[in-house]
């Protein structure tokens, strides 16, 4: 498949949900880590569409409408900054459509809600023998060298987190 005409960038809907994870599973073997994705059409569909979202997304998509790129991005906040800015945890274009324009008009697309909403910035990470550096460094992305990030996951969140006393746990 190859697009006839550039893609269109419109937020993700509940029917493209199956298609989005196919596309999660597709960037996890590209990652090579494609045993460390889990993601199942119904947990994206609560966190994209549920009664509280913290999850939101936009889809590039073909002159037929089918899904063939996706961001899927969260909000953070800078207490220096006093505002929010927009985490982009994932963005992938299928092999048939990248250079299309379709990366950088979701990007574009995540940029122009920053500008509009007063967000100061958008922020990613990215594996670093990744190629698309040369992308983001084409459309003015910096690579912060000064901040390093951490994780805590598996058996040091939960011990981490049994540290934490009944009586100052927090009610959920």
């Amino acid at each position: 498949m190859t697009l006839a005409v550039p893609p269109t960038i419109r937020p993700a809907r509940p029917a493209d949900v199956p298609a989005v994870v196919a596309m999660v599973h597709e960037l996890a073997e590209y990652e090579r880590a494609p045993e460390q994705c889990h993601l199942t059409a119904e947990q994206l569909h609560a966190a994209l569409f549920g009664p509280a979202p913290a999850l939101y997304g936009h889809v590039a998509v073909d002159d037929r409408d089918s899904p063939v790129g996706f961001a899927l991005w969260f909000l953070n906040f800078s207490t220096w900054a006093g505002v929010h800015g927009i985490h982009l945890e994932d963005l992938y274009v299928r092999p048939a459509a990248r250079g299309t324009g379709a990366g950088k008009l979701l990007l574009a697309t995540l940029a122009d809600i920053c500008v509009r909403r007063g967000y100061h910035r958008l922020e990613w990470s990215m594996l670093d023998w990744n190629p698309a550096a040369g992308f983001y460094a084409a459309i003015g992305a910096e690579q912060l060298t000064e901040w390093i990030p951490y994780r805590l996951d598996g058996a040091a969140l939960a011990g981490l987190a049994a540290q934490v006393t009944a009586p100052t746990r927090p009610a959920r």
